[in-house]
Order: structure tokens, then sequence, then C-alpha cells
């Protein structure tokens, strides 16, 4: 892959690490239970975590093709799924 490299490992890294002590030592205060915001939290961090890595993907794959993958930003940031679909099946026709 030519995207990947060693300071956008570490720096992707140190984000996680820095995204999990945050939801580790954040407390409320109150008596009632956090297990369902701290799960919100997760399942939030996780998935922003993912679209990253997904778009990463994408440059990439852009990349090798000889393609323009900023095009495609916007609408993965409003619909991820659908525009990655569409972003396969481009990458994958047959140029005559």
């Amino acid at each position: 892959m030519y995207v990947w490299n060693k300071q956008l490992v570490i720096g992707l890294f140190v984000a996680f690490v820095i995204l999990e002590g945050i939801f580790f030592f954040m407390n409320g205060g109150a008596a009632e239970s956090q297990l369902h915001v701290r799960t919100t939290q997760w399942i939030t961090a996780n998935y922003i975590l993912l679209v990253i890595w997904i778009f990463v993907w994408m440059i990439d794959q852009a990349r090798v093709r000889g393609k323009n993958v900023w095009v495609w930003l916007l609408p993965y940031i409003i619909f991820p799924l659908p525009t990655l679909a569409v972003f396969i099946l481009f990458l994958q026709r047959r140029i005559a």
C-alpha cells in the first residue's frame, strides 16, 4: 500500500490511545450506571475510526489505478456504505 507509512500508523495509534484514555477516565460522578453512555461512545469511536481507515484504503486503491479519490470525499461522508460500493464498482469497470 502506498498510503501507509510509519507516521500515519503512529498517528492513528496515538489518536486511538487518546480516545481510549478519554473514555476510560471520563466519569459522570453520578450514582447511576454509565454503561449506556460508554457503549454509545465506543460505538461512535469505532465507527469514526473505521470510516477513516476505509477512506485511507480508498485513497490507496485510487492511487494505484490513477484515479482521483477526492471527488468521492463528500458523498462518502454523507453516505459511506453506498459510496464505497459505487467506488468499488467504478474502479472495477473495464476501460475500453
